[in-house]
């Protein structure tokens, strides 16, 4: 008698609940301090006002980001929720109609009428509304809000990127804050870049290119302004 293998591969799908949330914190710790330390370094500010500013700028950042991010999650959520409620009350009220949706859904994919609805007939009778979540609504595990654990993430891992062009203030001479950091903050972006992209499974270059070159931009303009006014902001 064959014996059903088990489905273990992982994919990067699987990931896309806390990996978004992950790489577009630590991006935007990186930058936006970055940026905040060019502005104030091309305006001849002291180590000290620098660091006090950037410093500054990672525990609001981080926690606007943490804000941000449950707040929109959240939004997700009670919108699935709400999906999900609805399709609880349209099973009790009116199951057969449910059934012939869900066999049009299973014809549309290929199946023959007779067989989709044999399909339709035996996922119903193990887990309806699983299976009105899951093929009716695009609902599942893998890619459920969870608004906590994207405010936790982002918080932190905002934090950890931003530590570091406040790091390379703290190591480099004064008067070479702002290409120091301006050089390491695009290093650190580029292995973010091709970190992310190779977890979720996408093209490296075209990661490492994309976010070099918003961050180069990004600091440019700040160091513009910052040696336009001369002052420290």
């Amino acid at each position: 008698m064959t014996r059903l293998r088990l489905h273990t591969e992982r994919h990067a799908v699987e990931l896309i609940g806390w990996l978004r949330a992950a790489v577009l914190g630590a991006n935007d710790g990186i930058l936006s301090t970055a940026s905040l330390i060019v502005g104030i370094a091309a305006a001849e500010a002291t180590r000290g006002s620098i660091l006090t500013a950037g410093m500054a700028g990672l525990v609001a950042g981080a926690m606007s980001m943490a804000a941000g991010e449950y707040v929109s999650v959240s939004s997700q959520s009670d919108t699935e929720r709400a999906d999900i409620a609805r399709e609880t009350r349209e099973l009790r009220d009116d199951p057969e109609a449910e059934l012939d949706e869900l066999t049009g859904i299973y014809v549309e994919r290929g199946l023959t009428p007779e067989l989709a609805r044999q399909v339709a007939v035996q996922l119903s009778a193990k887990d309806a509304l699983g299976t009105h979540a899951r093929d009716e609504l695009h609902l599942s595990e893998m890619t459920a809000a969870r608004p906590v654990q994207a405010a936790l993430t982002s918080a932190a891992t905002f934090a950890a990127g931003a530590a570091l062009p406040m790091l390379t203030v703290i190591v480099v001479p004064e008067r070479r804050i702002a290409v120091a950091v301006t050089i390491a903050s695009l290093v650190f972006l580029a292995l973010l870049g091709a970190i992310g992209a190779a977890a979720g499974g996408a093209g490296v270059t075209k990661a490492v290119v994309r976010v070099t070159f918003w961050g180069a931009l990004a600091m440019a303009i700040t160091a513009g302004i910052g040696r336009l006014f001369g002052t420290v902001v």
